[in-house]
């Protein structure tokens, strides 16, 4: 699986996990040059608190379009490790 924005491949894996439709790429597979830390997040009531991640490629900046549970609750430990994609990523496979 292949996670695309703005022509660049920010993330690339064999091995995802697919929570509620999404594609969770394990962080070893991130291209981190794309990667901007984010102040933004969010609550799940059964995965937890979701952090995010604004991708940078070129000029182009896509705000909080990947997130990841730093501390997923039991329920989603499987995606412990792993960051999903939205707002114009696409997940080509």
């Amino acid at each position: 699986m292949k996670a695309i924005w703005n022509g660049a491949v920010v993330a690339d894996s064999e091995e995802t996990v697919v929570v509620e439709g999404n594609h969770y790429f394990p962080e070893s597979s991130l291209q981190r040059s794309y990667f901007q830390e984010s102040a933004t997040q969010t609550v799940c009531p059964w995965k937890g608190v979701a952090s995010y991640y604004n991708l940078v490629v070129g000029d182009s900046v896509n705000a909080d379009s990947a997130w990841f549970y730093p501390e997923p609750k039991r329920a989603a430990i499987q995606i412990s490790g792993h960051v999903a994609f939205w707002r114009g990523v696409e997940i080509v496979g």
